[in-house]
């Protein structure tokens, strides 16, 4: 009995020595299993991927960032002495850069944008480089061989369809118009993700909250700054809407769509609260809860260059069991604090 449970004990050792090799040799030839690792970040020093590049190394993942570093942010300095962090200071339009980093890695993230409609309107030809060509080049590239997260924006629904005076909630049927070169540019690129490489296209809601390369020119980021410095806000078509979310909770969501992939390739998919589809002048209701003595004013004298309008529906990504964890109200509270350190009129702060 006593020579049956000695061999048995070498038997578990040798099988479980066995399952160890056989999963390093399965990690080692992985490209679109469980155990893919290797992520390139196009873009990943701005406000997204300096939220997105600690979560994926606390996750185990290797990850290496491409960025040109246009606002001469030094944010990523704090992983420079991790062994899976790797930067390389570059131009997502330089292919010969770009194409044998494709080929090393098995999930790209192309967070590299021309952001916002000033920036774009500032420089055409470069949104359109950036935003659309260097991400379709990508898909050329890869094919579907590879996994690519692209984060979008909901903001190509522009215009939300009105019924008995309200707006429908835009789903990830409803047909896209975007109204700015931004938004158009960002479409088109979703688009081209989808039929060439089956891409998973996250249509990011108006992102908000604190993150290390902040951005101040963001809508609720911006009405709180000015609620906790000027006290004041005009505004300008304050019942027009849209819907907002978290920058954690983006990250969040490039995070599930990596590993729920087979599930969500190939498909668009609304991220946002779905509590919060509000109006500006909802929202400054909301920031003027912390701060009382804000004052909100309203102007029929002029009007907003952005014209965007509509609601969002996000059951599509929840139905796959993504669930948002920051709310507005804490977003805003999260800000209110932080600002006592941060100051607008540090460019670094914006990208306009």
């Amino acid at each position: 009995m006593e020579c049956n449970l000695y061999e048995y004990y070498w038997f578990l050792c040798l099988l479980f020595l066995r399952t160890n090799l056989e999963c390093n040799s399965i990690r080692k030839g992985a490209t679109m299993n469980e155990w893919t690792k290797k992520v390139l970040i196009t873009g990943g020093a701005g406000y997204i991927g300096t939220t997105l590049v600690p979560t994926l190394l606390q996750k185990g993942y290797e990850v290496t960032v491409v960025d040109n570093l246009m606002y001469r942010q030094t944010t990523l300095t704090t992983h420079c002495s991790n062994p899976n962090f790797k930067f390389i200071r570059g131009d997502v339009r330089d292919n010969d850069l770009i194409d044998p980093l494709l080929k090393e890695h098995d999930i790209i993230i192309p967070l590299a944008c021309i952001v916002g409609m000033p920036a774009c309107k500032k420089d055409e030809r470069a949104a359109v480089q950036v935003n659309e060509e260097a991400v379709k080049h990508i898909a050329d590239v890869v094919g579907s061989d590879k996994k690519i997260i692209f984060p979008t924006t909901n903001s190509g629904y522009g215009i939300g369809e009105m019924k008995d005076g309200e707006l429908v909630h835009c789903n990830e049927e409803t047909p896209l118009a975007p109204l700015s070169l931004y938004g158009t540019t960002k479409v088109n690129a979703e688009n081209y993700l989808k039929e060439t490489a089956g891409a998973v296209c996250l249509r990011l809601a108006t992102v908000f909250g604190i993150s290390e390369r902040m951005r101040l020119d963001l809508l609720v980021n911006d009405f709180t700054y000015k609620a906790c410095t000027d006290k004041y806000i005009v505004l300008f078509e304050s019942s027009f809407k849209r819907n907002f979310i978290h920058v954690k909770d983006v990250v969040g969501a490039m995070i599930f769509a990596i590993e729920h992939y087979d599930k969500m390739k190939g498909e668009s998919f609304n991220v946002g609260l779905s509590t919060a589809n509000l109006s500006k002048m909802e929202l400054c209701e909301t920031i003027k809860e912390y701060i009382p003595n804000f004052s909100i004013q309203e102007s029929e004298i002029d009007n907003d260059p952005d014209k965007r309008n509509y609601i969002v529906s996000n059951d599509k990504l929840e139905s796959l069991g993504w669930k948002p964890t920051v709310t507005l109200q804490e977003g805003v509270k999260e800000l209110i604090e932080a600002y006592q350190i941060i100051s607008y009129n540090n460019r670094l702060f914006t990208n306009q």
